[in-house]
């Protein structure tokens, strides 16, 4: 039955914040994190939410954080419920299916994105430039072509307003060598890997974000990964470069926020319910095909 999380209030465990999408409270050493059904386009929480959104991205969250822990280790310590801690246990009916119990690290302050087709920002800096975020790139290439083999593009986290595209270097003096080299290789490694698995069940992963936290001296993979709210899903057998794609992705948001001519600031408007629908069904098919899972 669909049902929709767009707040949550838990007034006995201490919030410590409340993002675009995920409520997080801190729980003693560890952090609670609760997928709502909230959507933002164009860094804005529109004024509706999605049904089921939170635990389709939960779930497609957990696949990932299982698939790839051989990589780099992740910040998940259970999903269960009952292996929450005590003072959790009231709030059981809202967190199931759509929490995880993780640990705190301390953030780094970039977004780890990975591209291997060239779409959105990236397209429009490389008909400028012919490069993006600092890497240079083949003449000619079209909108969606896949790029010679994927590439890193970070980005800083912004708390207010659009993050911005920087290059490796950037990231290198904020952070060092070592930690930039790790997450680097990580970000890349998991998205090949994450492609590959995800092209034999007809979706192309565009391109997508990674976030790290450091736990000790250690990176580790934090927040999500892989879903259709940090990443671009395109059905691989209706692929064609040259043109914009159909997707498994809130992109069926943002195209029809554009048509609307909507200026971008808050507040956010109401999606029509044909929206809210079929987006969620783009969620609900994109948890099937990638985990084999259906709500």
């Amino acid at each position: 039955m669909e049902k929709i999380v767009l707040h949550t209030e838990f007034t006995d465990i201490k919030l410590f914040k409340r993002g675009k999408v995920r409520d997080v409270y801190e729980v003693g050493e560890h952090l609670l994190i609760v997928s709502t059904d909230r959507i933002s386009a164009f860094d804005v929480i529109l004024g509706c939410g999605i049904p089921d959104k939170g635990a389709v991205l939960n779930k497609i969250s957990l696949f990932w954080f299982e698939f790839t822990k051989n990589i780099i280790p992740n910040h998940l310590i259970t999903a269960d419920v009952n292996e929450y801690p005590k003072e959790c246990a009231k709030y059981k009916d809202i967190l199931r299916g759509r929490s995880m119990l993780v640990k705190k690290t301390k953030p780094l302050a970039f977004e780890c994105v990975v591209r291997g087709y060239l779409a959105g920002s990236a397209y429009k800096e490389y008909q400028e430039t012919q490069t993006v975020s600092g890497v240079k790139l083949p003449a000619g290439l079209k909108e969606s072509a896949q790029l010679p083999k994927p590439i890193f593009t970070p980005a800083t986290k912004e708390e207010q307003g659009h993050d911005i595209n920087v290059d490796e270097a950037f990231v290198e003096k904020k952070l060092g060598s070592k930690i930039t080299h790790s997450i680097k290789e990580a970000s890349l490694k998991i998205y090949e890997m994450a492609s590959a698995y995800a092209q034999k069940r007809n979706i192309i992963i565009a391109d997508t974000k990674f976030e790290f936290g450091l736990d000790g001296d250690e990176s580790i993979l934090i927040d999500e990964v892989l879903t259709p709210d940090s990443s671009r899903f395109w059905p691989k057998s209706d692929y064609a470069s040259g043109r914009p794609q159909a997707s498994f992705d809130k992109q069926f948001v943002r195209d029809y926020l554009e048509s609307i001519h909507w200026n971008k600031t808050p507040p956010g408007p109401v999606l029509p319910q044909e929206v809210i629908k079929k987006t969620e069904l783009k969620y609900k098919e994109a948890l099937k095909l990638l985990a084999g899972i259906s709500l």
